[in-house]
């Protein structure tokens, strides 16, 4: 007979008799599920999504679609073919492999868009639960996100300014608001030819539909500031803290000596500047890393145009070049192209008579010091403008620079979770893709968040 062996006894195995079957995931998609039940997702979408006639619960399916974002970013034939069989969320689920199918999974995007707003307000406040969060202080910014496809059947989808650098392709825009700490409170999807300034309203009365009125500080891109929106913020009783365009540095010239600046971290400083009407309060920045960076632009678009117009005046020298209109359009052409430093020469083309008395053209550049002047003077500066004005201008920067945090949950939407592109060509799949990529980010950042207060980094 058999006799078990004691537990400090060795045992032999015959190693080429074992092998291994049904390998799945499963440290990540066990984590994923944790923090779906920790962040409340699946008593709310249970308790909003009741059970009907679908075989596999709806809520159930949202999860299965925010964890494969999470996990192993696809679509959701990817979920079918290959993604959730190799998973160990089978066991953790009790739903088996063939019951996850495409046309399941596109019903689910389509029963949870609905229940949206309910999942922003439920996350608003179990975030602030978790880790404490203000929200006074809100930060938003707005990407793009490309198709593949004609999509003709979705209005939305338009050609745009592509912050993906495919301007070819239908896009539609994503605003995004997240507290200071970066967690996400909320976003909107907009038409792809949406310029940033038309979506403040959109987002500022979406904000205070879902979480009611209340003093707010609003900190926003240079993209998208016009007087209406600012004046829009100071009449509803909310302040803001704002880029500016470029070109209002130059109202703040005589500010830009080396007087009375105010080191805010290594290699940035800060200066208060007046309002024209008091009423705000303008901080000038300037940084070491920037100035440098704007430096070489500068120098490699000089260097680059000088080449272009050197070109130019040879072939208008030897006669190549006759008619004067074209001489112009060609500058023009140059200029646009080397924008960065298309003051930066001061050009002029004429017609002369060679020695034959016969016509030609003539190109002349030469460096124009005024603006050679400035760009010393303003590389590296930047200019905020805010309406509060009893603020230290270093808490203003560092209010305003938190705007990355933004930033970086674009980056990791489109890196990490694959926001990009996008598949679906009806408007409300459209809007649950960003939903599930929303969620996803959720956990992203809970799971960050959770590791930083356990000092795990």
């Amino acid at each position: 007979p058999y006799d078990e062996p004691d537990e400090d006894e060795p045992v032999q195995i015959a190693l080429k008799g074992v092998r291994l079957e049904r390998i799945r995931d499963f440290g990540d998609v066990w984590l994923a599920w944790g923090l779906w039940r920790l962040l409340g997702l699946e008593a709310l979408l249970s308790d909003r999504m009741p059970p009907g006639r679908e075989e596999i619960r709806w809520h159930v399916m949202a999860a299965i679609l925010t964890i494969a974002r999470f996990c192993e970013p696809g679509s959701e034939l990817h979920i079918e073919d290959s993604w959730y069989a190799r998973t160990a969320l089978e066991d953790l689920l009790g739903v088996s492999p063939h019951k996850v199918h495409t046309d399941r999974l596109y019903a689910a995007l389509d029963r949870l868009l609905v229940h949206k707003d309910a999942i922003e307000k439920h996350l608003k406040e179990r975030l602030g639960e978790l880790f404490d969060l203000e929200y006074d202080l809100l930060l938003y910014d707005i990407t793009s996100t490309y198709f593949e496809g004609e999509c003709r059947s979705n209005p939305m989808a338009q050609r745009g300014y592509s912050r993906d650098s495919r301007p070819d392709c239908l896009q539609v825009c994503i605003g995004l608001v997240v507290t200071e700490e970066g967690m996400p409170l909320g976003h909107e999807v907009f038409d792809g030819n949406t310029h940033d300034s038309k979506t403040i309203e959109t987002i500022v009365t979406a904000m205070e539909s879902k979480y009611g009125k209340a003093h707010r500080i609003w900190v926003l891109d240079r993209g998208m500031v016009s007087e209406a929106n600012l004046g829009f913020l100071r009449q509803r009783g909310d302040s803001y803290i704002v880029g500016t365009p470029k070109a209002m540095l130059r109202q703040f010239e005589p500010y830009l000596t080396d007087r009375d600046w105010h080191e805010v971290q290594e290699g940035v400083q800060v200066k208060r500047g007046a309002g024209p009407s008091g009423q705000e309060l303008f901080v000038l920045a300037r940084s070491v890393d920037r100035r440098q960076k704007e430096h070489a632009l500068h120098e490699r678009f000089i260097e680059r145009m000088q080449v272009a117009l050197e070109k130019l005046q040879e072939t208008a020298a030897c006669g190549r070049l006759k008619d004067i209109a074209l001489a112009h359009r060609r500058l023009g052409r140059i200029q646009q192209r080397y924008w960065r430093a298309s003051g930066a020469f001061d050009v002029k083309v004429t017609r002369i008579k060679n020695a034959a008395g016969q016509a030609r053209l003539n190109v002349e550049f030469k460096r124009n010091q005024h603006w050679s002047d400035w760009a010393e003077l303003s590389e590296g500066c930047y200019l905020l403008r805010t309406n509060l004005t009893d603020v230290d201008p270093r808490t203003l920067w560092k209010r305003y620079i938190q705007l990355t945090d933004a930033e970086w949950a674009f980056r990791i939407a489109k890196d990490e979770l694959v926001i990009r592109p996008i598949w679906h060509q009806q408007p409300g799949r459209v809007k649950a893709h960003i939903l599930v990529c929303f969620l996803a980010y959720v956990l992203w950042k809970s799971l960050a968040a959770w590791m930083h207060l356990a000092g795990l980094g």
